[in-house]
């Protein structure tokens, strides 16, 4: 787990200085976006998880195209539940009349840096992307209370971490705002996104069994290409840090 750790600490560097590099100069206009997100497994990573992922993502671009420079650049955060397994429980051996459930929930969480090409104005602005970041995998268990829902205690089961890039492409349309200039307007969005991911280890539903209070793991390794869809909403606003 290390490497993976060193991995992950690469990944953060990298962000935090660009982030940094971006908000050093003045900047005239961001947006950022919320979306409901599905993330499909493809490729030999769907031969072994069929499951459709579901979450939420969301995205901040600190430099947002302008008039004769197209471009942009942001960070893209997003996290899924691909598989969820609950069940009831005596409390103890000792207390068998109290029960809690046991819910197990197989996760996915990645964080890509976003390079944007789009139309600066415009009701309808289409754009292309390009991403290059990661993918943790993680599996987790919680003891909840059955009066209340009030976790008790978890773990994370296990986890792995893999590298990933892409590219994507959507639509924004605009529904509030004035669409010759980026400053408090508000569109609808949507979008796809390919990502190429390196190989990583992983559970699926049902990967672990108990057999005499001892878990056992049956492990799934492939590579993690995923195909997303989202939709949400996506708005502009000017923030100059020297005003």
């Amino acid at each position: 787990m290390e490497g993976n750790s060193l991995k992950k600490t690469s990944l953060l560097t990298i962000i935090v200085f660009l982030t940094v590099i971006s908000f050093n100069k003045s900047i005239l206009a961001q947006s950022g976006g919320l979306y409901f997100s599905l993330a499909f497994p493809m490729s030999e990573f769907k031969d072994n998880l069929k499951q459709t992922g579901i979450g939420l993502s969301g995205e901040f671009f600190f430099l947002t195209p302008k008039r004769n420079m197209p471009v942009g650049m942001g960070l893209s955060l997003g996290y899924y539940i691909y598989g969820m397994e609950r069940r009831s429980e005596p409390w103890s051996t000792t207390i068998p009349d109290v029960r809690v459930d046991i819910e197990r929930t197989n996760n996915l969480a990645n964080f890509h840096l976003v390079f944007l090409i789009a139309p600066e104005y415009g009701c309808f602005r289409p754009y292309a992307e390009g991403l290059f970041g990661g993918s943790y995998f993680y599996t987790k268990s919680s003891v909840e209370s059955r009066y209340d829902d009030e976790t008790i205690a978890e773990d994370v089961n296990f986890d792995d971490w893999a590298w990933s890039y892409g590219v994507g492409g959507g639509l924004i349309y605009l529904v509030s705002g004035d669409p010759n200039f980026n400053d408090d307007v508000f569109f609808i969005d949507l979008k796809v996104r390919y990502l190429f991911g390196s190989e990583a280890e992983y559970l699926k539903p049902g990967s672990i069994e108990i057999v005499d209070n001892n878990l056992f793991y049956d492990v799934s390794k492939s590579k993690t290409d995923l195909l997303s869809a989202h939709l949400g909403v996506r708005f502009y606003f000017n923030w100059n840090p020297q005003q």
